[in-house]
């Protein structure tokens, strides 16, 4: 199993943008987008040397995403978000937060995203927000 942690801000992937480049029309990602998944992919590195290079290994992904709790909130319910009974439901989105984790470890800690069978993502509150990624191979039945 390969497990790894990113401490910082949790962005969800970014819309693509598009140029125009004479008769053709070029698809690209942000800045923005491309930095966050090129810190993903450093946290990655400093953590681990494994990697899951064969294409035929089916992978699990287990992805805990925490959340900063909003200054804005009372103690009480600040409280309540770190003991799990708020959770958060304001984006970014799960789908885009794999997305962003699946791109930016794509040729490094596996093959190819498609090598993930199994996804679980998980959102909760806590006063550092940061990723846990947890990568296994799935056993054959």
């Amino acid at each position: 199993m390969i497990q790894f942690r990113y401490y910082g801000e949790i962005r969800g992937k970014g819309r693509p943008r598009f140029r125009n480049c004479g008769k053709f029309i070029q698809t690209y990602t942000d800045k923005d987008t491309q930095n966050y998944e090129m810190s993903i992919k450093e946290a990655y590195l400093q953590a681990n040397q494994e990697s899951y290079m064969n294409p035929e290994t089916p992978l699990a992904m287990t992805l805990m995403v925490y959340q900063p709790i909003p200054k804005s909130v009372s103690k009480k319910k600040k409280q309540e978000m770190l003991d799990g009974k708020i959770r958060p439901t304001k984006k970014p989105d799960i789908d885009n937060i794999l997305k962003s984790v699946l791109d930016s470890l794509n040729q490094v800690a596996f093959h190819d995203d498609t090598q993930i069978v199994s996804v679980e993502v998980v959102k909760w509150y806590d006063e550092t927000p940061r990723l846990v990624v947890r990568i296994r191979e799935v056993e054959n039945q």
